[in-house]
C-alpha cells in the first residue's frame, strides 16, 4: 500500500497553525515562504522531523501508532516536497530551452537578412517576380 493510499484510509490530517490540512491541501503549499502568516512545507517538514528525531529510540519495541503516524506525515511531506522541487527544476529548465531558442531563431534571421542583402540586384528582381 502506498503512503497516499494510507493517508487516505487514515484520514490523515496536518496540524499548522492556519488550522487541520488534508494531505491533498499540501499540494498548495509553497515550498517556503518568508511571510510568517503562511503555512509552507518546509515548516511542516521541519516540525515532523522534529517530533520524529525526539521521539524515543528503540530499534526492538515496535513503534506507536503516533510514531507511525508521524513517520508517514513525514514521508508524505518530503515525497510532496521532492516532486514540487523537480517540477520548479524542470520550469527553469524549460525557460531555459526557450531563450536559447528565441536566440536561435534571431542569429537565423539575422542571417538570412544578410543573405538577402548579399544577393545581386537582379537576383532581388527575380525573387521579387516569384513572389
Amino acid at each position: 500500500m502506498n503512503i497516499f493510499e494510507k493517508a487516505s484510509r487514515m484520514k490523515l490530517r496536518f496540524q499548522t497553525k492556519n488550522g487541520l490540512l488534508a494531505v491533498e491541501d499540501l499540494w498548495d503549499l509553497p515550498l517556503k515562504s518568508d511571510d510568517p502568516g503562511v503555512v509552507d512545507l518546509d515548516s511542516i517538514a521541519v516540525e515532523l522531523y522534529k517530533k520524529i528525531k525526539d521521539g524515543d529510540v528503540s530499534f526492538v519495541s515496535p513503534r506507536t501508532k503516533k510514531e507511525s503516524e508521524d513517520n508517514l506525515k513525514f514521508e508524505i511531506v518530503k515525497h510532496i516536497i521532492d516532486v514540487k522541487l523537480k517540477e520548479r527544476d524542470e520550469a527553469a529548465q524549460e525557460i531555459e530551452r526557450k531563450k536559447k531558442k528565441e536566440k536561435i531563431m534571431e542569429i537565423i534571421k539575422k542571417k538570412e537578412e544578410e543573405n538577402l542583402l548579399s544577393k545581386d540586384l537582379d537576383d532581388l528582381y527575380k525573387m521579387l517576380e516569384e513572389i
